[in-house]
Formats: C-alpha cells, structure tokens, sequence
C-alpha cells in the first residue's frame, strides 16, 4: 500500500532563502511518524510547506494525488488538519467558537455536533470550560483546543507542530497519551515535529532527524532511539 502522504525532493523557504533542500519522507497510512530536529533545522517549515503557506518544489503526493501546486484550503479540504506553533488559537473568543470554526468547511450540522462531543471524551476540560474565552484556558487546554479544532476538519492526516511546547510534563504526558488513542481509535495518520525527540519516539512508528534543512537519519523510532548520535544529541545518554 502507497503512504498516505509523500515528498520528494522537497525544497521551500522565504524569499530568496531556502530552508529544505530536497528532503524525501513519508507518513504511512493509519501511522505516526516524527520529524526530529533543533531549532531552526526547518522543521516547522517543513509543515508549512504541506500546507501550502510558503513556497516550495519538488513533489507532495497525499492519498495518490498531488497537492505541491494545491492552495491552502483545498489541501484542509483534502483531509489534511494542522495545529502549528502557537496553536493559532482564536484568544478573545470561546471554546465552542473556536470549535466551530474548525468546522467551517463542513455543511453537516448534525454531524459536526456529534464530532464535538465525541471530542469531548478525549478532551473533557474543553466541555467544562465550552463558554469561557480561549484567551483564559492554560497553555495545556489551548494546545487540547487547537488539535480538537484541527480534528473537527475530519482529517486523513494530522500535523502537529512542537505540541510540547511551553507545556508542564505532566500536561505533555497527557496530551501525547490522547494522541496515542486518536491514531489508534480512529485510525488517524500524525506527523509530529517535537523537539522533545524522547516523547516523539515513543509515539511514533517511524522517525526522520532533520539537520539544517536535509535529512540525516531515518527508520523505524526504535532504530533511531538506538542510533549512537541520536542518543548522544537528542536523547541525552
């Protein structure tokens, strides 16, 4: 079976500048696979890039369609919801606002309000909190309302960008424990980039190192937790 997503030879960046020099990777079907990296290696700038929202080359094919010259909207149309950094959570707004603006494209109203309470069995902080302004949540229930906003597109493929970031462990330690169950009970397809490389692996089948806008390494999460520079680098042993 052909991934479900797939570049090659992909380039983008700002302006004159390129960030990616012609990296290949793959997400499987069902699967979740981590782009690892430090700062500023082109990781979020890789995700950009599937979306449509810098300039880029090269190839994108998601479920056997290319979508390298898609616009933005029509990739989300596709199948593809992305959380970035920052979570692009809609501050001065409420909960359910927000929610409902995940669903924009949708036309189904009976449906997109089955999917928020289904939602709310993996997030039920969002139902307690469904009239209150975003802009008062923790950095925990933003980052639990940006991915439910992301899921409410019905998406193939999930991107998440630094989930981890500026959160408290024990908060990253749940969110990734629900990550877990939305690939596994719904068969949902992730690429995360985390620079917490210990956390990604430990959600991720397979794993690609980004270094400087090219791929150094990539296999299975197990093989790349075993790679000595991986371990020496990333994983601190």
């Amino acid at each position: 079976m052909p991934p479900l997503l797939e570049a090659r030879g992909l380039t983008a960046g700002y302006g004159e500048t390129n960030v990616l020099h012609g990296i290949d990777f793959a997400v499987e079907e069902g699967g979740v696979t981590a782009l690892l990296g430090a700062n500023g290696a082109g990781k979020t700038t890789t995700l950009r890039a599937l979306c449509g929202m810098i300039r880029r080359g090269g190839e994108i094919a998601f479920a056997g369609q290319r979508i390298e010259r898609a616009a933005t909207e029509d990739i989300v149309r596709r199948g593809v919801g992305h959380v970035p950094d920052g979570r692009g959570t809609f501050m001065e707004l409420t909960v359910e606002e927000n929610l409902r603006l995940g669903a924009y494209t949708r036309r189904d109203r009976a449906g997109v309000a089955a999917d928020i309470a289904r939602l709310f069995d993996y997030f039920p902080r969002l139902r307690e909190r469904l009239r209150q302004q975003a802009g008062t949540l923790s950095g925990g229930e933003q980052q639990m309302l940006a991915i439910a906003r992301a899921l409410l597109v019905r998406p193939r493929l999930l991107l998440l960008d630094e989930p981890s970031f500026g959160l408290a462990p024990l908060i990253v330690r749940d969110i990734f424990h629900i990550l877990r169950r939305i690939n596994t009970e719904e068969r949902m397809s992730i690429l995360v980039v985390e620079q917490n490389a210990s956390l990604a692996l430990d959600l991720a089948d397979h794993a690609y190192l980004l270094e400087t806008g090219r791929i150094v390494v990539s296999g299975t999460a197990a093989a790349i937790r075993q790679d000595e520079a991986v371990r020496r680098s990333y994983l601190g042993y």
